[in-house]
């Protein structure tokens, strides 16, 4: 068989908090914040392994996972921090600006 004919496990995870942004459980996309409110937590996800050809990235945000609200680390060889986990794909009715903007992103514990 070809590695796509194979069965791939999926992941789901929990525990994510979104900073910057809400999500907004009715609607299942990104929200607008309240005032003076910094983090949401997100609802379980499911990681599901996919061809990149086979993504559509109309309404969506790429978030990028931190583990840390610092946003820094050590650069790796990858070019990525060593703070940085991955991208995640999040819906939204909003250009990708606008969350940039705002410096959205995905968090894995928040600071104490």
């Amino acid at each position: 068989k070809q590695w796509y004919q194979r069965r791939v496990p999926i992941t789901v995870g929990h525990g994510l908090f979104i900073e910057g942004a809400i999500w907004d459980r009715t609607e299942m996309k990104m929200g607008e914040a309240a005032p003076k409110i910094l983090y949401d937590t997100v609802p379980v996800v499911w990681l599901k392994p996919i061809e990149t050809k086979n993504i559509s990235k109309e309404g969506i945000y790429e978030a990028p996972v931190y583990k840390t609200s610092e946003r820094r680390g050590t650069l790796s060889t990858t070019g990525h921090s060593t703070n940085f986990v991955m991208f995640m794909m999040l819906k939204s009715d909003q250009p990708e600006e606008h969350w940039v903007n705002r410096g959205v992103a995905l968090l894995t514990q928040l600071d104490d």
